[in-house]
């Protein structure tokens, strides 16, 4: 038995209003804390797991703002003084995962501080024009005033962290290019046990998983299955779905939310996966070769931490181009992949793999502490 002591943890997360791949990571990291509180801006009640509403959790003055369940993020401006006003004091370790605001919580001195970091907030970085296309008149104006000041605190505020994780290599360079810190890659957890290939594929389809925002360009992947002729099935919500209805034809089907267990059975009997726009990591990729299905994917970002050409899936060049893909989508269908190996190739990214691979960080970083 450990003669160490146990160091007092608590963690840190943007908001809880449901369960994405950022919420995913959190209840993995949450699940090896049992004991630890969660601070967060927002949490509305039965939108995460039962295993987080567990833990002791902390909302922000937030919270209690007009329409904060439906327009939390209009509060934008106000995340920074909202992060920094938790009372961390008292805490040996802080652990942060973090989109927007988290990593910048305010520690007290001689707390070591691990921001697992999904993406440096792309609206502010590299990605603002794409999620604010209209640059003209007063409300644009004050809207770039406010960015300008956000990226100003994003940068200061990463001196608070003593040791960023970075969920794709990716991440890791936009890491170093905004914040001008090295980070260590460690992928996010998948849930490779629920996740499993079906029987023999028989669906004539090919299926999209996606928050339905525009720089996902699930535009691109519309345009080309309707230049096949190729039935389209998209899965998620999102503030782009109106429009994505008027530009889809009748071999596209927009699905919406659904289930975990009919998640699994669309992958389960889809030709191919698609993935149109450059993503921090992909999670929905990885779920896509647990399940057997291989993945046609934009050949940039993290996709490429986890999808070899050829082997499970297809990679294809040209951002926004729906031909490209159409012709990747063709090439992948002449190829008969074999599903056990696309379930192999998920396994490392398992949540025990994550696990693993997290506490190892941990456990060299603190040597001084006996970890739960």
């Amino acid at each position: 038995m450990s003669t160490l002591p146990q160091p007092r943890t608590a963690l840190v997360h943007d908001w809880l209003t449901g369960m994405r791949g950022g919420e995913k990571v959190l209840e993995s990291i949450a699940s090896m804390f049992p004991q630890a509180p969660v601070y967060t801006l927002f949490h509305f009640p039965g939108t995460v797991s039962a295993a987080l509403e567990k833990h002791l959790i902390h909302t922000s003055f937030l919270q209690s703002y007009p329409g904060a369940r439906i327009h939390y993020r209009r509060y934008l401006p106000l995340f920074p003084a909202a992060i920094e006003d938790f009372d961390l004091g008292g805490y040996d370790l802080l652990i942060s995962t973090s989109h927007c605001v988290a990593k910048g919580a305010r520690p007290s001195p001689g707390t070591y501080h691990v921001c697992y970091c999904h993406t440096p907030m792309r609206y502010a970085w590299d990605q603002e024009h794409t999620y604010f296309p209209e640059r003209s008149g007063l409300v644009a104006r004050l809207r770039s005033l406010v960015l300008t000041r956000l990226r100003n605190w994003d940068v200061t505020s990463a001196g608070r962290v003593d040791l960023f994780l970075a969920n794709s290599n990716f991440v890791a360079e936009r890491i170093q290019r905004y914040y001008a810190r090295q980070a260590q890659v460690v992928p996010p957890p998948v849930d490779t046990e629920f996740f499993v290939p079906g029987g023999e594929t028989t669906g004539q389809y090919a299926l999209v998983v996606s928050a339905l925002a525009p720089y996902k360009r699930v535009d691109v992947a519309i345009a080309a299955c309707e230049r096949l002729g190729l039935e389209l099935r998209i899965v998620g919500t999102g503030p782009e779905q109106e429009r994505l209805a008027r530009l889809a034809g009748s071999t596209t089907k927009i699905l919406g939310h659904v289930s975990p267990e009919d998640l699994r059975g669309q992958l389960q009997g889809a030709r191919c996966f698609l993935q149109p726009g450059v993503e921090d990591f992909g999670i929905s990729s990885v779920e896509a070769l647990a399940s057997g299905c291989p993945v046609v994917a934009l050949g940039l970002g993290g996709i490429l931490d986890i999808v070899l050409d050829g082997e499970h899936g297809v990679l294809y060049e040209g951002v926004g181009d729906d031909q490209a893909l159409a012709a990747a989508i063709d090439k992948c269908r002449e190829i008969r992949f074999n599903k056990l190996n696309l379930k192999s190739r998920a396994e490392d990214f398992s949540v025990a793999s994550f696990e693993a691979r997290f506490r190892s960080v941990l456990e060299t970083r603190l040597s001084g502490w006996d970890l739960p």
